[in-house]
Formats: structure tokens, C-alpha cells, sequence
């Protein structure tokens, strides 16, 4: 791995190699295998946990972080933000971290710099590190991925995150299904992807709801949210009907009342906020392989405190 711009990108045993490196950070959260290590975060969107997991990431493993401010750069006297990431490279920066609103913006950068690139979250197309979250949280519940079920209900149309699932976990085995307002379902559907009602995808073992992307919407097509709650929302009622065994998940940030019931947030079988736990867990796994370029076996194990 010398960079992490779409799950795509990813093999099977690259994926298996950064759960288990994950699942290993959980058990042991601090190190120095990026030690004298710059990593540069730069967010032109909001975030809270995708931004400070990384930044949580790199300075649990001892490297340091530059946080880029767009309204403070020379962004804002019209430079290109090709030079911008050319002009962070040329600093000395060991990655960058890269978080942006315009879908292909993150290929564009890696043929203009060397330094590795991490897709913290593109437009509408992908967010990488946060399926390989979900996939740790659902691995950590089933000690599996192969054969799970997982509905994801909502606004799949305009989800990154639901862009990167439909790309990875088809092929990882899992069986994945979708649910919500027609006019937010992908037109052509990837092989081992079905649309189901919303009846069924409450049968599923991973129930994953998915924000409402306002933002991404003009204001003609935003919902009436009482009705797509009594429609779509996974409220008290709802979530007394999963299967015994089954998890909920959301990538957060919730909208309560909305897709998904307050109380629902904090129900014994949601994983919510097991899921940020374990995002700091992959984001240290993923800097981790991305600039060592693969851990030997003393960084693995940090037997020689590397």
C-alpha cells in the first residue's frame, strides 16, 4: 500500500492485514512506529470524527500533525490546491490526509505528488477508512465477514460511505442489501446487491442506517422528515423487532429523530459508538501500512519498542 484512495484499490488480504494490525492497535494504543513522521490533515468539509481519529491516530503512534486551514491558506490569494498539496510535499509531509467535496478530486492529486494520500471522505463517491471501520466493528461482533447480512437503509445516493461498501463488501462475501426512498438508490446496483422493503432489511444481522444528506441536496428534494421517520427512521418500535444477534450501526454524525430514534442511539445492540472507537484503531493500522509501505515483523510487534 502506498496510498489509500478507494477500497477498490484494496486486496483481500491487504483488507485482512489492516483489521488485524486494527483489532492489534485496540489491545495496544500507543507506539512510535511514526515517530519523526508529519502527516498533514487537510479538511475542506466539516468533520469531528474522521478528523480527530487521525489526528488521535498519528499522535498515539508518536508523529506529529499539521492541520491545514483552507480560509487561512494561500488557497484564499488563488493558489491551485494542485500547488497546494505540491508545496506541503516539497515541506517534507510523510502523507496527507485529504478530505474534499468534489467526486475524482483525490486521483487528480496522486498524479501531481509522490507523497502518500488518504482518502478521508470524496464528494459522494467513497470514504475508505470508514468501511474498513464498519468492517472491524462487524467482524468484532460475528468473528466473520463472509456469509453477513447487511441492510444499509436511507440515502444511499449521496453517501460516501455507502459508495465505498458497495465496492468492497460484495466482495468480501457479504450479502448486502438496500432500503429507502427510491430516488436515493443507485440506478445500476453491483453484483450481490438487492433492493429489499424496509420489513426485510430489519431482518438483516447488520442494520446500518445512513444519514440524510442535506447538504448534498438542493432543497426541492430534501424530505419531509416526519414522513420518511414513520417511512425509513429505525425508531423504538422498529428496533424491538431485529433479530436477537443483530447490530446497529450508523456512520455518524445521527441525526436523532430522523433515520434513527434517540434512544435507538444508546440500544443494547447498537455498536455506534464502538464504531469510533474502532475508527482510531483502523486510521492508526492504515498511516501505519501506508508509510511504512508494509510492517515488518519488529513493527508488528513492536518487539525492539520501533
Amino acid at each position: 500500500m502506498k496510498r489509500l484512495i478507494s477500497v477498490s484499490e484494496l486486496t483481500k488480504d491487504e483488507v485482512e492485514a489492516i483489521l488485524e494490525r486494527a483489532a492489534y492497535r485496540l489491545e495496544h494504543p500507543v507506539g512510535q512506529s511514526l515517530a519523526q513522521t508529519v502527516v498533514a490533515n487537510l479538511f475542506f468539509e466539516p468533520s469531528t470524527r474522521t478528523r480527530f481519529s487521525f489526528e488521535m491516530a498519528v499522535k498515539r503512534l508518536g508523529g506529529e500533525t499539521l492541520n491545514f486551514q483552507p480560509a487561512t491558506s494561500s488557497l484564499e490569494k488563488g493558489e491551485s490546491l494542485e500547488d497546494t498539496v505540491r508545496t506541503l510535499e516539497a515541506m517534507g509531509v510523510d502523507a496527507m490526509v485529504i478530505r474534499h467535496a468534489e467526486n475524482g478530486i483525490m486521483r487528480r492529486l496522486s498524479e501531481v505528488v509522490q507523497v502518500p494520500l488518504i482518502n478521508a471522505g470524496e464528494g459522494t463517491s467513497e470514504h475508505p477508512t470508514q468501511c474498513l471501520l464498519d468492517l472491524l466493528t462487524i467482524q468484532r461482533a460475528f468473528g466473520r465477514l463472509n456469509g453477513i447480512q447487511v441492510a444499509l437503509i436511507g440515502d444511499v445516493l449521496h453517501s460516501r460511505v455507502a459508495g465505498s461498501h458497495l465496492n468492497l463488501l460484495p466482495q468480501l462475501g457479504m450479502e448486502i442489501m438496500l432500503a429507502g426512498p427510491s430516488a436515493w438508490m443507485p440506478e445500476k446496483l453491483p453484483a450481490g446487491v438487492r433492493l429489499v422493503s424496509m420489513e426485510r432489511a430489519l431482518q438483516a444481522d447488520v442494520v446500518m442506517m445512513l444519514r440524510v444528506q442535506k447538504e448534498r441536496m438542493s432543497e426541492a428534494e430534501l424530505p419531509d422528515y416526519s414522513a420518511y421517520r414513520e417511512a425509513y427512521g429505525l425508531t423504538v418500535e422498529r428496533a424491538s423487532r431485529l433479530k436477537p444477534h443483530a447490530i446497529i450501526m450508523h456512520p455518524s454524525p445521527v441525526n436523532r429523530g430522523v433515520e434513527i430514534d434517540g434512544e435507538v442511539v444508546d440500544h443494547p445492540q447498537s455498536r455506534i459508538f464502538e464504531q469510533v472507537r474502532n475508527g482510531v484503531a483502523v486510521r492508526m493500522a492504515v498511516l501505519e501500512f501506508v508509510i511504512k509501505r508494509g510492517l515488518s515483523t519488529n513493527v508488528c510487534h513492536e518487539a525492539a519498542g520501533v
